[in-house]
């Protein structure tokens, strides 16, 4: 047993009297001693973490309010405390690492009332979640969840923006840049006061938290609001379960909420609720290969994921189908995408898919006359591409038997469901059930409109990617964003939460002075080694490839790089990193590395440790920043090098630059 664990366990088999008393303290102290996580019960039930020398989160008020007005977590009397030292390691057959160590001492204190919660130390963070054990129903009215700061510290905050109905801050598209600002700053931002997870709170000693959630099942996902607290901090908001809904939204295609109830949840009165959890790093590399949301999240309900293919996917909306030296009109028609399928193939790229068009929009079993999908799927057949088709989220639910029974018959691999934007109970209910059921009919899931993974992507690995990003399709109108910027704050942030459907490959690269929005010939921000890169840092099972057949033909060099770039991995490795700067990971995948590094607008140098390769001698192919790339952000340059485990590789990165390296052992 773990000498922390032990001496509370002294603590806890001697002295149960103390159990009852008005203040009683519980610690539970990571593996390496380093992190120590309080829970105080008494009048208040609270949390508090500490790590080393550095206050990471201050005692923070935890509770439900149920129905009838009972608290969960007011004047809590504890019961009996139970401790484990968990060490394990957890399969992960469709990750960016093929294994995930899993090593935590935990906590579970039950208190009077048939309820409790359960805290776990990590060395690299901390999570807590409630649990009940009560017959029927519980109708949960709020969640309390409060994060408390020590000190008004700096943070990165993703506020709801773009909202699909004004009148209702729940309903989003949960996709924002990240606002710097100090956290007694946040209620001055007027509108945009409710924020989404994860969100970045910056410390003293160059530490860093990010809090996230995971588990979040029949329940609805946690935003976040200014404390009410004294102390400078965030708190839990939820939004209310749907009263009534309606059609409205973008093209009338959702559902939206005119009144909510006053509850946010009815679920089983006996159950575990999600999990909380603030991670901590000592480096902000770290952060761009934690796996903290994976491990506390639900384990697989598909026991066969042999039929789970990842891949890489020729996508048409963001190009808006516009290729060209062809003898057919381009657009929503089976000869376009026979043009996609033949340029799949010809680059061995797994997926086409057919996005907004191929069907009406309110009936999904109707498809459109130009779109011959019969036709289609044997013709992929033939080639061996497969395809998937997109779906908005009302029209799938509302013939959801049908259109997965009618389409996985005919060979549709599987659904991009879209236009979620919701994340109350009822919507991530939804979004269990899309899952399940797509995994009962061996269908590949990727959700747009819902806010992160939390952990779905572990318990149903037939979902294969999620948006919750404003990704390369926003390039298209928002000429004001700081893309590059962004690109690199994600990494340390959005990415830890789960996969994320970016959906880099622009081939027409532009300056910061250079870009401009353009519908049918989109351009990206940054250089063309920045876009190569994408493929390399940020992590998707199901990778799109954003730009049209046409114009990849004319970029062959790029397209054979990222072509080859797998979308699991073996291992991965953070190299170096620094939020909202710049970040260099390193990927493996059988005997081959993968190597990506991407800076924000400014030009910088780095020295990369190629320390992760294993012995022997290995082969690089390069792509570099062009000496030009700060006029000509396409410029580039395509270098073959020898490198070993000792060598270390100094880089330049131009004004919102990349570069981008596959690595494979040579005799």
């Amino acid at each position: 047993m773990n000498c922390n664990l032990f001496l509370l366990s002294c603590f806890l088999l001697t002295s149960p009297a103390a159990w009852a008393q008005k203040n009683s303290a519980y610690h539970v102290k990571s593996p390496d001693g380093k992190l120590d996580l309080t829970v105080q019960a008494g009048s208040v039930l609270s949390w508090s973490v500490q790590h080393e020398a550095t206050p990471v989160l201050a005692p923070s008020p935890i509770s439900l309010t149920l129905a009838g007005g009972e608290v969960l977590g007011k004047n809590a009397v504890v019961e009996s405390a139970k401790t484990a030292a968990v060490n394990t390691t957890i399969a992960a057959p469709i990750y960016k690492k093929k294994q995930v160590i899993d090593t935590y001492n935990e906590l579970t204190i039950n208190l009077k009332g048939k309820y409790g919660v359960i805290v776990r130390a990590y060395n690299d963070g901390a999570a807590y979640r409630f649990f009940t054990k009560r017959k029927g129903q519980l109708t949960v009215l709020n969640e309390d969840a409060a994060f408390n700061f020590a000190e008004d510290h700096s943070a990165l905050i993703p506020f709801v923006r773009d909202l699909r109905v004004p009148t209702d801050m729940y309903i989003s598209s949960f996709e924002s840049l990240y606002t710097p600002l100090k956290l007694s700053e946040i209620t001055k931002v007027k509108k945009d006061t409710l924020a989404f997870l994860p969100a970045l709170v910056t410390l003293g000693d160059n530490k860093k938290a990010v809090l996230l959630e995971s588990d979040v099942e029949d329940y609805p996902g946690m935003l976040l609001k200014a404390s009410t607290q004294a102390s400078p901090g965030l708190h839990s908001d939820f939004a209310k379960y749907p009263a009534e809904e309606t059609s409205g939204g973008f093209h009338n295609m959702q559902l939206v909420v005119p009144k909510r109830e006053n509850y946010i949840a009815k679920t089983s009165g006996t159950r575990t609720f999600p999990w909380r959890i603030v991670v901590v790093s000592t480096t902000d590399k770290d952060l761009a290969n934690n796996d903290m949301v994976f491990k506390l999240a639900a384990p697989s309900r598909v026991k066969d994921v042999s039929w789970i293919k990842p891949g890489k996917v020729a996508w048409d909306w963001w190009n808006d189908w516009n290729i060209s030296h062809v003898d057919f009109v381009a657009g929503i028609n089976t000869p376009t995408y026979k043009y996609y399928i033949d340029f799949a193939a010809a680059n061995k790229i797994e997926y086409v898919i057919l996005d907004e068009g191929w069907s009406e929009e309110t009936d999904i079993l109707k498809i459109s006359p130009k779109v011959d999908l019969v036709e289609l799927l044997a013709y992929g057949k033939q080639k061996n591409v497969d395809i998937i088709l997109w779906a908005n989220w009302r029209s799938i639910t509302e013939k959801l038997d049908a259109a997965y029974s009618q389409y996985a018959k005919m060979g549709v691999k599987g659904f991009k469901i879209d236009f979620l934007d919701r994340d109350d109970q009822k919507m991530v209910a939804s979004s269990y059930k899309l899952a399940q059921k797509a995994a009962d009919f061996k269908l590949l899931v990727d959700f747009h409109g819902m806010h992160k993974p939390d952990g779905l992507t572990r318990t149903y690995p037939n979902v294969v990617n999620y948006e919750g990003v404003k990704g390369l399709e926003n390039n298209k109108w928002t000429p004001n964003d700081d893309v590059p910027r962004y690109d690199v704050t994600l990494p340390f942030i959005r990415m830890m939460a789960g996969p994320m459907d970016y959906t880099p490959g622009a081939m027409r690269n532009a300056t910061k002075t250079e870009f401009r929005p353009n519908n049918s010939k989109p351009m990206s921000q940054g250089t063309r080694c920045h876009q190569l890169a994408m493929y390399v840092v940020f992590e998707a099972p199901l990778q799109m490839l954003a730009d049209n057949p046409t114009t990849y033909l004319k970029e062959q060099e790029s397209t054979d790089f990222i072509a080859k770039v797998p979308t699991t991995f073996d291992q991965t490795v953070a190299l170096d990193g620094k939020v909202g700067e710049y970040v260099a990971l390193a990927r493996q995948k059988g005997d081959t590395w993968y190597v990506g590094a991407m800076s924000n607008w400014d030009p910088r140098e780095l020295t990369l440790d190629f320390s992760f390769l294993g012995p022997g001698n290995y082969e690089a192919v390069i792509f570099q920043d062009g000496i030009n790339a700060n006029r000509d952000a396409t410029d580039y340059k395509r270098v073959v090098r020898k490198v070993s485990a000792q060598d270390k590789v100094s880089i330049k990165l131009s004004n919102g630059g990349g570069w981008a390296a596959r690595i494979y052992p040579v005799k």
